[in-house]
């Protein structure tokens, strides 16, 4: 997270001297940290834009100097600006990049210079891309050895961080017992090492597993208690994905014209910062609150097709298959069940793994149903 008592006007300060710098000496590797903690500002700022410049120029220099180390980090750094702008195989690529650079013994000490194991943050970090683009089996497995790495070192940040971030992708695969298990371990170890970032993702996530089991008041109260400590650090990373859990929990108490206006601030913050990989799901949420207010179906059915133009256009097939089941199940009410069908079979038909997750299993029930 960005730190306090350093801000905007610091930061662009400093990356105008090192835009000096480079055109004095030339581009040389001690020049990358500063870069780095440029992207590091910006991207925790959501000023995607930006953040994608820095890392693109940290890859560059990377590339010139012929440095494994420092082109790791570059593609680590790039894999994380890409990812949120919704490039997904892009951001896929880059981190695998990363994967097959790090080497054990020469790149383990850089945890202590960028905060992270490097290795652990792509692995972590990989299993989202890999769940949008489809490969849902895929992404645990890294997300299972995010976690066992950061056990075998003894990196107790890396930990927490390899906890929070399989937090998210349990939420992803709807798997609301076991989010709320690795929520509340990286909230005890974030709390008794001081972790602030960590203990304040972990509280909404636990608050979205609360609410999708049934407990919805104090559901909510943690994830607006973890918003508020969220905003407190001057944190708006990703904040259209909290707000959807926030939204996710109002439409399980049925106060919909609550989840409504989330999904507004959340699309509005998508729009502004270009963080659009959860654009598709913001999408489909609203056309399902609409309908469930009592909307015209034609305002539930725009947002769906929406929300799959936008998975379409991104590759994100986990969310393109969410969006085919809402649309479906709105033209089954209607009778199209032959256009129903017809749209959801080569969705469902696309997937080789994963058949366990709650999404595929009620594609194929509705398909069995629309047959």
């Amino acid at each position: 997270m960005a730190s306090k008592g350093f801000g905007a006007p610091e930061v662009l300060q400093a990356y105008a001297q090192a835009r000096e710098l480079c055109q004095q000496v030339g581009e040389t590797p001690q020049l990358f940290p500063v870069l780095w903690g440029l992207w590091r500002f910006y991207f925790v700022r959501a000023e995607h834009r930006a953040a994608r410049e820095l890392a693109e120029q940290c890859l560059s220099l990377a590339q010139r100097v012929h440095d494994p180390a420092l082109l790791l980090v570059a593609h680590h750094a790039l894999g994380g600006s890409v990812c949120f702008q919704g490039e997904l195989s892009s951001a896929q690529a880059h981190l695998e990049q990363g994967l097959t650079l790090y080497n054990p013994q020469e790149h383990r000490a850089l945890a202590f210079r960028y905060g992270l194991d490097l290795k652990v943050w792509c692995l972590a970090y990989m299993a989202w891309p890999l769940w949008l683009l489809g490969y849902p089996d895929q992404a645990l497995t890294r997300s299972h050895e995010a976690i066992a790495l950061a056990q075998e070192l003894s990196h107790p940040i890396s930990l927490a961080a390899a906890l929070a971030y399989a937090a998210w992708l349990h939420h992803a695969r709807r798997e609301g017992t076991v989010a709320q298990e690795r929520a509340e371990a990286a909230i005890e170890l974030s709390s008794a090492r001081g972790f602030a970032q960590y203990l304040a993702v972990g509280k909404p996530l636990r608050g979205w597993a609360l609410a999708v089991q049934g407990q919805g008041e104090e559901a909510l109260a943690q994830l607006r208690q973890g918003l508020a400590a969220l905003k407190a650090m001057g944190s708006v990373l990703d904040w259209p994905r909290f707000l959807l859990l926030l939204a996710e929990a109002y439409g399980e108490e049925g106060q919909i014209d609550e989840g409504l206006t989330t999904l507004t601030e959340a699309l509005a913050t998508a729009h502004k910062t270009g963080e659009r990989w959860w654009e598709a799901e913001l999408y489909r949420l609203k056309g399902e609150l609409l309908l469930r207010r009592g909307t015209p179906m034609e305002e539930g059915e725009a947002c769906f097709q929406q929300a799959l133009d936008v998975a379409r256009r991104q590759q994100a097939q986990s969310l393109e298959l969410r969006g085919a089941m809402s649309l479906a199940r709105l033209w089954q009410q209607q009778g199209k069940r032959t256009e129903a069908y017809e749209l959801l079979a080569p969705v469902y038909g696309w997937f080789t793994e994963g058949f366990d997750t709650a999404d595929l299993q009620e594609a194929k029930a509705l398909l069995d149903a629309l047959a």
